[in-house]
């Protein structure tokens, strides 16, 4: 797995990028030597956040976690990694190596609720049109409905795009890639 390791406002001690390097060694035998893994430490006032997302195959793996000290953040978002994998061991079997997952998952012998193992239930279909606006045009729609997210046609690029609202209040787009 191919690890870069960045940091945003802050310059990152090498212990640091030793100790994110050795956690992520773990994972290592569930992906390909062809996997991306990107760690991006932020500081921003007395709040260190530590970002991981792992590409590989066309799926990605992200997890986010804020803390006082840049080391707690780091063990939590590997634990949510961690739990993604094992959660959604039945789901990522086919597309990631099983005998590996297999192994990764026994080794931390947590219990998994038999209704997580089931397919995902689609409880609701809804179909509207998307009609053409700029982004900002979608970000007022979506707050006018009260809404997290909204779905919407980029009148620039004529492609289907989603803006969303994020944690800290800040708003989000989608856009699709061509990958």
């Amino acid at each position: 797995m191919k690890v870069t390791i960045l940091g945003r406002k802050v310059n990152l001690r090498e212990n640091f990028k030793e100790l994110a390097q050795r956690k992520l060694s773990r994972f290592e035998r569930i992906f390909d030597e062809d996997a991306e893994a990107t760690v991006v430490a932020t500081v921003e006032k007395n709040v260190q956040t530590v970002e991981i997302t792992i590409r590989q195959k066309g799926m990605i793996y992200r997890a986010e976690a804020a803390e006082a000290e840049m080391n707690d953040a780091l063990d939590q978002v590997i634990s949510a990694l961690g739990r993604q994998i094992r959660k959604n061991k039945a789901r990522l079997d086919k597309k990631i190596h099983s005998a590996a997952l297999d192994q990764y998952v026994n080794e931390w012998d947590t219990p998994i609720a038999a209704e997580e193992e089931d397919e995902y239930k689609i409880v609701r279909t809804k179909h509207f049109s998307v009609k053409p606006m700029a982004v900002e045009e979608a970000i007022l729609q979506m707050n006018l409905l009260g809404h997290s997210f909204y779905m919407f046609r980029n009148y620039e690029t004529n492609e289907i795009c989603v803006v969303y609202k994020r944690k800290n209040g800040d708003y989000g787009l989608l856009e699709p890639d061509e990958e």
